[in-house]
């Protein structure tokens, strides 16, 4: 299998054109689709169905971006009251461009909004229990990373943040606002991140020393260390899993998965094991464009807490 690099970081680096033998890309959030329930996978990727945001994704996306912000200050203010103070900006800025945001508490509720808002803050107090952000100086943040698999496959993702140390080793760091991760939430996560490692292996010839989960709810942090081998085997599951996802596109079969995880899916009345019947499945109307998945965006970040 061959990558190739293409690398782009909030427009610090150039991204590197795709090349033309690119027909496909895959997003860990919508490999793990697939992986938990084909259906999932389609609704959101081909049906391409709307999805109201929740209180605790939108709380997610509002750590994340407070947490981005907080290291644009200087090393020495980066302190949990300054963290705090970013909260209310943060979440204004989010309703203006997402105005669907607004939506999640009804009108007139004052009580709600306040909550909402030192329950991140809450959260952020979970993050100092287990950095101090004064002794860091991340690499990269929000960065978008893909490489090019077996020849036709973009894989790509949006890394929290990426520390490198003095000797190049790299460090992943995933913010995590949802509580300690259960087994199949936490299965989900270190997909998501050996994800991440193939493509910066693959990018800049270095495995990831760390992949790292900070737990924010419980101040908890879990550390994984991914080594190449399994990186190889890692890169013929994503292919394997592309090629299946390819499979069942051509057919128009994907069937649903039930699971524990069924109890926060938005598609339960269109879903075969509720009763539902899905939407007649989509005609395309021109050439569907490669780089494109589930999102033009391949997930917001929180937005998979």
């Amino acid at each position: 299998m061959t990558a190739e690099p293409m690398i782009d970081s909030h427009g610090d680096q150039t991204a590197t054109p795709a090349p033309v033998t690119v027909r496909a890309s895959l997003s860990p959030s919508r490999a793990a689709d697939f992986k938990t329930c084909p259906l999932l996978y389609r609704f959101r990727s081909i049906d391409r169905l709307p999805e109201r945001p929740t209180v605790e994704q939108a709380r997610g996306t509002l750590v994340h971006a407070v947490l981005e912000r907080l290291f644009d200050l200087p090393a020495a203010a980066r302190t949990p009251e300054s963290a705090g103070d970013l909260v209310a900006p943060q979440w204004d800025r989010l309703v203006t461009e997402e105005p669907e945001l607004a939506t999640l508490f009804a009108d007139g509720d004052v009580v709600g909004p306040q909550e909402f808002l030192r329950s991140a803050t809450a959260l952020l107090d979970g993050y100092f229990a287990v950095e101090d952000p004064r002794r860091l100086e991340p690499a990269e943040r929000e960065a978008l990373i893909s490489a090019v698999v077996d020849d036709e496959l973009l894989i790509r993702g949006y890394l929290d943040r990426l520390d490198v140390a003095p000797d190049g080793a790299l460090r992943v760091v995933d913010y995590k606002t949802g509580g300690a991760p259960r087994e199949a939430f936490e299965a989900r996560a270190l997909f998501q991140l050996k994800f991440y490692a193939l493509v910066l292996w693959r990018t800049r010839g270095v495995v990831p020393r760390v992949l790292r989960l900070l737990y924010l709810k419980d101040a908890e942090v879990c550390d994984y260390a991914p080594e190449a081998d399994e990186l190889v085997r890692f890169e013929r599951t994503v292919v394997a899993l592309w090629r299946a996802i390819e499979q069942a596109t051509a057919r128009q079969d994907f069937r649903p998965r039930p699971s524990r995880l069924c109890d926060w899916c938005n598609h339960q009345a269109l879903c075969p094991s509720y009763g539902g019947t899905p939407p007649p499945f989509p005609t395309p109307t021109a050439a569907p464009d490669p780089l494109v998945d589930a999102r033009s965006r391949p997930v917001a970040p929180g937005a998979d807490e």
